[in-house]
């Protein structure tokens, strides 16, 4: 792979694992609303979704008003921030601080690219805000992954050609939207889980910038 200008990074389940929190604050909202819900179906339809569209699928037919969703997102949300109150740079991948340290050393670009509206207080507790050159969050733009809008965003904020950019993502959902923008797209997790995705790794924890560039 030829070395980007600059890296974009999806923020749960790339640098850190906060999707579990999402997952239990979601089972706690489906418990409380009588809707059975399991981990499989978290993985296979939630994953990298707004959270609109994750409610949405829970509920699937339900009918409920605009106030009642409204509530029920701001309920999810509620039991996620404090779940992650509890987090802090230990729970950045391991060696990511480093691998962050050796992209700013090869005077490569970084920006976050999440559909998180959590997304600054989490990289707060991670203590690596500053280590980025720009974030593009859930309240930067109209349309969410898989539209390309965020990580268009995002290159804007470093301020790089969209050609000269790798996208960072562990849902198919932001391969799609980094593949729409016209970048290379890096997958973490599962081969099986992306279809559109230039190369694959299994997770992040203790790659190094040379493993980003092997591909």
């Amino acid at each position: 792979m030829q070395k980007p200008q600059a890296i974009l990074f999806d923020l749960d389940g790339v640098l850190t694992d906060t999707s579990e929190y999402h997952y239990r604050a979601w089972k706690r909202l489906a418990g409380e609303e009588g809707i059975p819900f399991t981990h499989e179906e978290n993985d296979a339809h939630l994953r990298g979704v707004s959270r609109r569209e994750s409610l949405m699928y829970i509920l699937r037919d339900r009918k409920v008003t605009e106030a009642q969703i409204q509530e029920m997102m701001d309920r999810k949300n509620r039991y996620y921030t404090e779940m992650i109150k509890g987090m802090t740079p230990a729970d950045l991948v391991p060696g990511g601080k480093q691998l962050l340290q050796s992209i700013r050393d090869a005077g490569i670009k970084m920006a976050i690219a999440s559909a998180s509206k959590n997304c600054r207080t989490v990289l707060e507790l991670l203590d690596i805000i500053n280590a980025f050159d720009g974030i593009a969050d859930g309240y930067s733009v109209a349309n969410t992954k898989p539209a390309p809008d965020l990580f268009v965003y995002a290159a804007g904020l470093t301020r790089t050609p969209t050609s000269a950019c790798l996208g960072v993502e562990d849902a198919d959902a932001g391969i799609e939207a980094i593949k729409n923008a016209g970048m290379l797209a890096l997958g973490i997790g599962p081969q099986e889980r992306f279809h559109r995705a230039d190369k694959v790794l299994p997770d992040f924890a203790n790659s190094s910038l040379q493993d980003i560039l092997n591909l």
